[in-house]
């Protein structure tokens, strides 16, 4: 357990002089917050009231998608996957401890966020913080799920960046956090449902736990589970 621990710890420091993890996981979303907040705070009066929901999707959402592929395709598409085979080390340990460590990464922005927008924006603060905390350690487990399938399947360092910004911006602008969903076509409102930000900004911004929404979220992560096996057992021929 002490080695684990170990393996996380330095993970997480390896992780911080990561340029990319930096960037996608602290840098821009939080820029996007000071820029974004203000203009959504300005123009909608009411986007005070989820502010703090909508900004934190952005940030897992990003800081997963774009941040957590290139540290898998560093480990399992170069060298330092024969160095886990050489010493026995098993190849899940690479996707738990980077998996481990950008959770911890994006549930420090998240708090970030939380404290940093009602002090800036005057952003309504949920009334169950129990209840938003959950449903954030949820909705950053799965959107790291479906990350790792990105991280995983695919071996360039340039088309993971490309497949992450594909299914990044769908997220985004689906997801209700930029424009209310009813505003879109039906085609596009389905389309959006296929993605955690969706339903990740709907549990964060319910005032209760609803079944109907958390489903969701458990069948993706299940799913991606189920994909990343398949890919790491395919990985290790």
């Amino acid at each position: 357990m002490g080695a684990f621990l170990y393996g996380v710890f330095l993970q997480w420091k390896l992780d911080m002089r990561s340029k990319t993890l930096l960037i996608t996981c602290y840098i821009v979303p939080l820029l996007f917050f000071a820029v974004m907040g203000g203009i959504f705070t300005s123009v909608m009066p009411q986007a005070k009231d989820t502010l703090i929901q909508s900004m934190t999707v952005f940030g897992v959402t990003m800081g997963a998608l774009i941040g957590l592929p290139p540290s898998l395709v560093e480990i399992y598409s170069t060298d330092i996957k024969k160095v886990y085979k050489a010493n026995g080390v098993p190849l899940y340990l690479g996707l738990v401890l980077t998996n481990i460590s950008a959770y911890i990464h994006l549930f420090i922005m998240s708090v970030v966020l939380y404290f940093a927008a009602p002090l800036a924006f005057n952003a309504e603060i949920p009334d169950n913080p129990e209840r938003y905390f959950i449903s954030l350690a949820v909705f950053i487990a799965v959107s790291l799920s479906i990350a790792s399938i990105i991280g995983l399947a695919v071996k360039d360092q340039a088309k993971t960046s490309i497949v992450s910004i594909i299914v990044f911006l769908p997220s985004i602008l689906l997801s209700g956090i930029m424009f209310p969903i009813d505003l879109l076509p039906k085609a596009f409102q389905t389309a959006g449902k296929i993605f955690p930000a969706s339903w990740g900004y709907r549990i964060m911004a319910d005032y209760i736990f609803q079944l109907k929404n958390l489903l969701p979220l458990t069948v993706l992560f299940v799913l991606a589970v189920f994909a990343c096996i398949i890919l790491l057992r395919r990985l290790d021929k």
